[in-house]
């Protein structure tokens, strides 16, 4: 994933003394990036909905950066007050993505600037999708949602992405296809461990009885055997880099 978050980050272009909000923060990594980048004089506020994640990410004792927990779809944030909204993977899961957006909006100052990736379509990422296919037959039902729905790739139709960021009242919309290798893990074992750790399988290998788990992770190894070399295991990613400017 860091080949993604350079990408991001260059299209963010955060500059000295500028302040910025880092939505779906996570563990602080991408939030730690702007705080350099933003420098002393700049500050960067970081937001997840997970206290988990916002403890590790206070853990990194950033002197220009604070962390809160909150939806940053709804969250009060002063109008017209930073200069970068910024987010890798964390703006795909609002329940109403036009209200967040213009929530968000609100708090970029006239000049501000919107910039962010997110995921393409699942059929476009086969580092996710090849993992959990091979899996499948073997496991409890998982839930699928909707083109529409909120999930990891719920911005996976460019049309819908535009569609949002226009209704929240964007305008200067680019987006732009970044296509990547993804690195999974050491070999497909390492994967495997992974998946029953984090991710959309790590639930369905946990309720499964104890012959079908092992069925289910033999497969993702077959499946996954012919991606593997002395360097690990990868398969493609798709994304979009997307930006905009308040209207």
């Amino acid at each position: 994933m860091a080949g993604i978050t350079r990408e991001a980050l260059a299209l963010a272009n955060a500059q000295p003394g500028e302040t910025a909000i880092d939505v779906g923060c996570g563990p602080g990594t991408s939030t730690a990036a702007l705080a350099a980048a933003v420098g002393p004089e700049g500050h960067v506020l970081g937001v997840d909905i997970s206290q988990v994640l916002i403890d590790a990410a206070a853990t990194r004792r950033l002197s220009n950066a604070t962390f809160v927990v909150a939806d940053a779809g709804t969250h009060p944030f002063e109008a017209a007050s930073v200069d970068l909204i910024f987010s890798r993977f964390g703006v795909m899961f609002f329940a109403d993505p036009v209200a967040a957006f213009t929530n968000l909006r609100r708090a970029l100052k006239p000049s501000g600037r919107l910039a962010f990736v997110c995921w393409r379509s699942a059929q476009d990422n086969p580092w996710s999708r090849t993992p959990v296919q091979a899996a499948a037959p073997f496991l409890p039902p998982m839930p699928r949602p909707g083109p529409e729905e909120p999930g990891q790739f719920a911005f996976g139709d460019r049309a819908r992405v535009e569609r949002i960021l226009t209704g929240a009242g964007f305008t200067g919309l680019a987006i732009e296809p970044l296509d990547v290798e993804i690195w999974m893990g050491r070999d497909p074992a390492d994967v495997v461990a992974n998946a029953g750790r984090f991710g959309p399988l790590a639930r369905p290998l946990a309720e499964a009885d104890r012959a079908a788990a092992a069925q289910a992770k033999a497969a993702i190894i077959e499946a996954l055997a012919p991606h593997a070399t002395k360097d690990g295991v990868s398969l493609p990613g798709a994304c979009w880099l997307v930006n905009a400017t308040p209207g």
